[in-house]
């Protein structure tokens, strides 16, 4: 795999991610607390629930590394080629199927997300990209330590990403829609 193209699957990966939490009112984590429009569930099942999530988010994220970031590419066979791409998407379709459980758990349901459930969210979507993009690095040869600075830069960049979609939630103004005119108030 080229260092160029892995390089651009990440930072298109991260715009599209950064975003989805503001733009998307569906949650995409299961929390140990309600959220605001879901169905009641008692405490001793809440906190097992979202560790049991967090550890299968975990294991999506170690899934990728194994399977991307220690697999063995060459670029001019096509067989591998056919399989390193079957793997991310393999990848990506695991991770994109788990985080989709907690909308389909509240299916029909209206829910309400705070800024601290986008912000987890985020903090969420930052793992897993970097997760991936470590795993192309890996993929592509030596991977380099990474000191906090590393962290807090990739960080910032990610928060800076999602900025289109804090200001598509938090800073336009979105129209309420209209109430259908009762048959009596048409006259």
């Amino acid at each position: 795999m080229n260092q160029t193209f892995a390089v651009w699957v990440v930072i298109g990966l991260s715009l599209v991610t950064a975003n989805l939490p503001f733009v998307v009112q569906r949650p995409f984590l299961v929390l140990p607390w309600t959220q605001a429009g879901e169905a009641p569930q008692p405490f001793w099942l809440q906190w097992p629930m979202s560790a049991l999530f967090f550890a299968l988010l975990a294991g999506a994220g170690y899934l990728a590394w194994v399977l991307i970031g220690q697999g063995f590419f060459v670029a001019s066979d096509p067989a591998s080629v056919a399989l390193f791409l079957g793997k991310v998407l393999f990848v990506m379709g695991a991770a994109a199927l788990l985080l989709a459980y907690p909308g389909w758990r509240n299916r029909g349901r209206v829910i309400s997300k705070t800024f601290l459930d986008r912000l987890l969210e985020l903090l969420a979507f930052y793992g897993l990209v970097g997760t991936l993009g470590f795993a192309l690095e890996a993929n592509v040869g030596n991977t380099f330590s990474h000191t906090w600075e590393f962290y807090a830069v990739t960080l910032s960049l990610f928060v800076v990403l999602g900025y289109p979609g804090f200001v598509y939630r938090y800073l336009m103004r979105h129209r309420k829609p209209r109430a259908a005119a009762s048959p009596s108030a048409r006259g």
